[in-house]
């Protein structure tokens, strides 16, 4: 077969369908990426507009541009859409887009998730959007702090959006993250262990496993706050056992990781576009690895400092104080690193070098404001006023927009095939670095003279009146160049003429392709020895496309490609992908069903709403597999391997681990919000316990321990080639009675409308009836599997599966049970 046949044979397997039709029913992550990255670019211009909105209301004093109500929409959906429709989007469009280019793969792990996830992320935003149209957006910043967020200040609608439009658009986050973890970790380059990985990936590994801890906190407060408004749930009314402080501290749980989380990534792209830059590698490999793996882990422990003001005890401010400043440590180890690597190269002035060093500049101003805020007597005066919101924008802008900008002139290249005609960017570039540091250098200033910040209108004689005139100048002068470069990165794409391959003269394997590429990546899959590989053999492209790597001979019309050793890359399993469907954007359509039936309280709905999810979640799992032992398969001459659906941690066994990391996160966050307000808020003891139940303790209990207990013999009954539907039965009737337990639980918590102990009992007696729920369909699920065919003693990777859930009820109900039952029984 030579290379032409290939190409052809590839493309009819792999391509999307024609026109529109494409757009919903792709999988293929080539397409998704750009999607995402188009989308997010679009809300970046929206939030833009909004910024424009706000400056041109203080550019003067008791300026009538906007009123009070509508100014406080403009603010906190500029916020909410950059923060979560913009900058994590961006990411995981970039990341989506790369990752299976450079680590020398097809696609990602799921295909299928990556296109749910991107449906959840345009609904969920179009959400939002709808409700600024309509006048009754989101009106409490983009932190929506209680109490002011509660039913009794605001009434209306507005914050249900804010609650539930971004619980919508976190599943995308969510989605995303496990899609990037499994693929990182199991979808690379035969022999690209994890000292071979390209730079990028590791960013983009530890950001994903950041999301995955981070989100969980915010995604359970918005379901708390929703609880409390829609149904008096009085989870931060102090008056009633709860504390407002808790969202507080649930939100910055979030909210600080959230600010790495968007650094993190941009840093991957500095140093992976730096030192093409540079004409030179990456100087400290290693230590910029330690230093991203180290700035994860500070960033989960440094929350409180969003809090100084709140009257936190001493020991804690001087200890979340002196965090705040040790996280400059990795953060400068990175930067000395990339000096470094500038240093020992020959830096060439193209364009996504000039915006390397916009963000040089910036982040560095950033940081140093960031060590200022750290600081607690400075902290005290400065919070809350435009300075905050000034540092805010330097770390942000300066360690995001910045960076991303640079990877976009880095990749259009790639994206496009195509050179640059029209020489815009350079000119857009020194108006969006001139106009950014005059409009919030100007801000810093006005700051630190006590202008707080979230106000609508000032007074002449304040004395702010020309410090604020220069900064929106400053920031019209930013959207201009702004508006300049989505002008030249349209040009370019329309009319830009043909370019090299690889015009930037890089090692690494995303421009050992066609570009733009084709649908399926590679023709072959390489084989990887170094970090750069197509530096290490120039002529890796024709190789690959001649057939000299894996999975060289299309075959059956499979979409196929390789699971590798985590830590060696040594290839482990052979995966089939399934095709294009439209089975994402329906099940994300049926998902926004069931949000946009809670924000608009038609009830009624949600149960078939989640009776929708259930049907599309069982077609969506059933279409894969296969009932006939496939036994091992040629990928290479010499080399064959074992099919997934025959491994004990299949691809999906890697992403239930992850999802579960990702629900355990959320599940110690509610455990931590008990415990917070038993031990700190107002009102403890309440006025009655839970009477527990020896009984339904026990039921519960055993049937926790039944689960794991029963999941293993069904296992080894169907590896012996025995019938595993004894042990399936017995995990069933153990979650039944987890479910029982639950159950009981929440129909005897003691008035849960009238004190916050009973409002969490009832919750965590939820989430335990949630998950035994989902423990028996999952059973149900695997004996309609095991009765057809689908599994044998060879094909037995669903029981994994499933067995990680079961475990993970087991845990989760005990837990929930003790906290539960033991105060009442010892009271």
């Amino acid at each position: 077969m030579n290379a032409l046949e290939r190409h052809r044979r590839l493309t009819t397997i792999w391509a999307s369908e024609p026109g529109m039709r494409g757009w919903v029913s792709t999988v293929n992550h080539t397409d998704l990426g750009r999607m995402f990255l188009f989308t997010a670019f679009v809300f970046f211009v929206i939030g833009g507009l909004l910024a424009m909105l706000i400056r041109a209301q203080l550019a003067t004093p008791h300026s009538a541009f906007a009123g009070p109500e509508i100014y406080n929409q403009i603010f906190t959906m500029h916020g909410t859409i950059m923060m979560f429709l913009f900058a994590i989007p961006s990411f995981e469009g970039l990341a989506i887009y790369l990752l299976p280019k450079i680590l020398g793969t097809r696609d990602l792990a799921f295909p299928r998730l990556t296109a749910y996830g991107y449906w959840c992320y345009v609904f969920g935003g179009a959400m939002l959007l709808v409700s600024m149209l309509l006048g009754i957006a989101p009106d409490g910043g983009w932190f929506i702090y209680p109490p002011l967020s509660g039913a009794i200040h605001s009434p209306g609608i507005n914050i249900d959006f804010w609650l539930i439009g971004i619980t919508f658009v976190e599943i995308s986050a969510i989605a995303a993250a496990v899609e990037i973890t499994v693929s990182i970790l199991k979808y690379r380059a035969p022999g690209m262990s994890l000292e071979k990985m390209p730079i990028f990936a590791w960013y983009a590994l530890i950001t994903a496993l950041m999301i995955l801890t981070g989100f969980p906190p915010l995604i359970l407060e918005s379901v708390l706050l929703e609880l409390e408004r829609a149904f008096g749930l009085p989870f931060f009314q102090a008056e009633l056992g709860g504390d407002s402080l808790l969202w507080q501290h649930l939100f910055w749980l979030f909210g600080h990781p959230e600010v790495y989380i968007i650094f993190l990534p941009a840093a991957g792209v500095i140093s992976t576009v730096l030192p093409v830059m540079c004409r030179t590698t990456l100087l400290g490999y290693g230590w910029i690895v330690a230093a991203a793996v180290a700035l994860a882990f500070l960033s989960f422990g440094l929350w409180v400092h969003h809090m100084f003001t709140t009257g936190i005890p001493h020991m804690g401010l001087a200890f979340f104080s002196a965090a705040s400043t040790l996280v400059a440590v990795p953060t400068g180890v990175q930067i000395f690193a990339w000096i470094g690597t500038m240093w020992k190269g020959r830096p060439e002035l193209h364009l996504p070098m000039l915006h390397i060093l916009g963000f040089f500049c910036t982040f560095v101003i950033g940081g140093l404001t960031g060590v200022m805020v750290a600081v607690v007597p400075f902290d005290w005066q400065a919070h809350d006023t435009a300075f905050i919101t000034a540092h805010l924008h330097y770390v942000l802008f300066g360690g995001f927009v910045f960076p991303i900008l640079a990877g976009v002139y880095y990749w259009l290249p790639h994206v496009t095939g195509q050179r640059r005609f029209f020489r815009l960017g350079e000119l857009a570039f020194a108006l969006v670095f001139l106009g950014f540091h005059v409009t919030f250098l100007a801000m810093h200033w006005v700051g630190l003279m006590g202008q707080r910040r979230r106000i609508p209108t000032y007074a002449p004689e304040d004395g702010w009146t020309a410090i604020n005139l220069i900064s929106s100048i400053g920031s019209f002068v930013l959207a201009i160049g702004l508006a300049m470069i989505v002008i030249d990165v349209v040009l370019h794409a329309l009319i830009a003429a043909r370019g090299k391959r690889n015009p930037w003269g890089a090692g690494t394997s995303e421009w050992a392709m066609m570009t733009p590429p084709p649908a399926y990546n590679f023709a072959s899959l390489p084989h990887v020895d170094s970090r750069a590989p197509l530096a290490a053999d120039p002529n890796l492209a024709v190789r690959l496309a001649r057939g000299e790597g894996y999975l060289a001979t299309p075959r059956k019309g499979w979409r196929e490609t390789l699971s590798v050793d985590i830590a060696t890359g040594r290839p482990e399993m052979h995966v089939i992908y399934p095709a294009n469907t439209r089975l994402p954007v329906t099940m994300s359509a049926v998902t926004g069903l069931f949000f946009l039936s809670l924000l608009v309280k038609f009830y009624w709905t949600v149960p078939l709403a989640l009776a929708g999810v259930v049907i599309l979640a069982w077609k969506w799992v059933w279409g894969l597999g296969c009932k006939e032992d496939l036994g091992a398969l040629r990928v290479r001459e010499g080399v064959t391997l074992p099919n997934a659906a025959t491994a004990e941690r299949s691809p999906g066994w890697w992403g239930t681990l992850f999802l579960l990391t990702a629900n355990a996160t959320f599940f110690g966050s509610l455990l931590f919000g008990f415990a917070f307000l038993w031990t700190v808020a107002p009102g403890w003891p309440p006025p009655a316990w839970f009477a527990g139940s020896m009984v339904t303790a026990g039921v519960g209990c055993l049937g926790a321990l039944l689960g794991p207990v029963a999941m293993r013999q069904a296992i080894r009954a169907n590896r012996r080639g025995d019938t595993p539907l004894p042990g399936i039965v017995l995990v069933l009737i153990g979650a039944l009675g987890v479910a029982i337990a639950c159950t009981a639980m929440m129909l005897q918590t003691p008035a849960p409308m009238g004190h916050a102990y009973g409002a969490t009992l009832l919750v965590l007696g939820g989430y335990g009836l949630f998950h035994a729920v989902l423990g028996v369909l999952m059973a149900v699920f695997l004996t309609a599997r095991v009765l057809s065919g689908f599994t044998s003693p060879a094909r037995w990777a669903e029981f994994p599966i499933v067995c990680l859930w079961i475990d993970y009820l087991s845990i989760v109900s005990l837990l929930i049970l003790l906290a539960g039952h033991l105060p009442g029984l010892l009271s």
